[in-house]
């Protein structure tokens, strides 16, 4: 897996925080964190129950909200992943060091660090945006530690990219957007493009992992970009 390559200064960064919550898409979720852990960045994640939800139903794999199991969640790949995935997911070397890059938070603790705009963060990244959490975000109306700490992310004029699916979209879903547009946030919708070379689900799953990635500034490969080669 060829995600990303590793940015000399990586390890001095300060972490990028990811919320999951209640929309269809949970892989987009589970490959942004494989690129993050490939990229030596750290990673703080928190889950919502109704993320936990969909990826227990588009996944398989139960999740426990009061210790949940990253290493397991990044280690995740569906029978349709290509060998280029496969490869990097079954080395065992690589586990030790993410494993201490990966920091977990209940949904429901707002003592943690990442609801603090004292802790430093590099950006935030909700994938999948449900549209109840994007409502929370627009609106400063947090009511778990995703919404929070989207909101820190936007008081500190720091990097926020939230990654909604949900489509066709209502009128007030697009106020939402547009009030977290004009809040400094960047509103990346899960629409892959077909220019790339589609050949595959993990071509489009790609495709959207790769643009959230360019937001974060992460030098990556899971693409192959417009008139690049050609």
């Amino acid at each position: 897996m060829t995600a990303s390559n590793r940015s000399p200064d990586s390890k001095h960064s300060p972490p990028v925080v990811v919320g999951i919550t209640g929309a269809s898409g949970a892989m987009y979720a589970i490959r942004l964190l494989q690129s993050l852990c490939q990229a030596d960045i750290d990673v703080h994640v928190t889950v919502s129950p109704s993320g936990a939800a969909v990826i227990r139903q588009e996944t398989g794999m139960a999740v426990n909200l009061q210790d949940l199991d990253l290493l397991k969640l990044v280690s995740f790949l569906p029978d349709w992943s290509s060998e280029r995935h496969r490869a990097w997911v079954e080395q065992t070397d690589w586990r030790a060091a993410v494993q201490s890059r990966l920091h977990y938070h209940r949904h429901d603790d707002f003592l943690t660090p990442i609801a603090s705009g004292s802790f430093r963060t590099r950006a935030m990244v909700v994938c999948p945006c449900s549209g109840s959490t994007m409502s929370a975000i627009a609106r400063a109306a947090a009511s778990n530690l995703i919404s929070r700490a989207a909101e820190v992310h936007l008081k500190e004029h720091r990097k926020l990219v939230i990654v909604p699916r949900e489509t066709p979209v209502s009128v007030l879903q697009l106020e939402n957007m547009q009030r977290i547009a004009a809040a400094g946030g960047v509103v990346l919708p899960a629409a892959p493009g077909w220019y790339h070379g589609v050949d595959s689900l993990d071509s489009l799953l790609d495709f959207v992992v790769s643009r959230i990635l360019d937001q974060l500034d992460v030098e990556n490969h899971l693409i192959r970009r417009w008139k690049e080669d050609q």
